[in-house]
């Protein structure tokens, strides 16, 4: 594949770590707060939808205002400290996939360029378990304006790279946001596995390629 590439992005949250390793970590949390959390998801899934937007976290204040009959600056604040700051402190004690770092390292000695793509802003997660400085271009999607699969914050990243999006793999773990979105901004697609579908040997008929471990990108994408 390496000749048919010229950069590979990826998304953050259950594409370089295991959701599950968080999961267990904000578990209390979240029953603390399960009133917002219910319905900021349903803003979230709302805002998946969503056109491009000139002022994104507006739009979502409003919305989460909306929906709890609150206050937009009391929904402005919930958000801030729940979501942004919050939870910041959860993904210190959080580990990467083994061999994340050295698959970025051999990528980019291969004269890949490297960026990340994520929904949630790439600061939360601090120097993302040191791919940050690694990486040509690191973007969260609510900057752009829309989430995924929105095509419009690839073609961002794209521009950024300054590589056309048919010669970029980007790497995800979820089908419908990563993979659909980024293949309908013409890029090609690496969708890792859950456990789950390791364990019966299934792959993704949707993405370009479906991987396991991160070794096995490795190989996939060097040979």
């Amino acid at each position: 594949m390496r000749e048919s590439i010229s950069a590979v992005a990826f998304d953050i949250d259950g594409t370089l770590y295991a959701n599950w390793r968080l999961y267990i970590r904000i578990f209390p949390y979240f029953l603390a707060n399960l009133r917002f959390y219910l319905h900021y998801s349903a803003v979230r899934r709302i805002l998946h939808r969503t056109a491009p937007l000139s002022d994104f976290h507006t739009y979502q204040t409003i919305l989460l205002a909306d929906r709890m009959n609150i206050s937009h600056e009391k929904a402005r604040e919930m958000i801030t400290r729940k979501v942004y700051e919050k939870l910041t402190v959860y993904f210190r004690k959080v580990k990467a996939y083994p061999d994340v770092r050295e698959t970025f390292l051999r990528f980019r000695d291969a004269g890949l360029k490297l960026a990340i793509l994520s929904d949630f802003p790439p600061e939360q997660k601090g120097d993302i378990w040191g791919v940050r400085e690694l990486c040509d271009v690191v973007l969260g999607t609510e900057e752009c304006g829309a989430l995924k699969p929105s095509v419009y914050p690839f073609g961002i990243m794209a521009r950024k790279l300054g590589i056309p999006p048919e010669r970029i793999l980007y790497v995800g773990n979820s089908i419908n946001s990563d993979i659909r979105g980024a293949q309908g901004a013409g890029m090609k697609t690496a969708y890792i596995m859950p456990f789950w579908q390791r364990l019966f040997g299934f792959t993704s008929k949707q993405a370009d390629i479906s991987f396991g471990t991160y070794r096995q990108l490795q190989e996939i994408v060097l040979k």
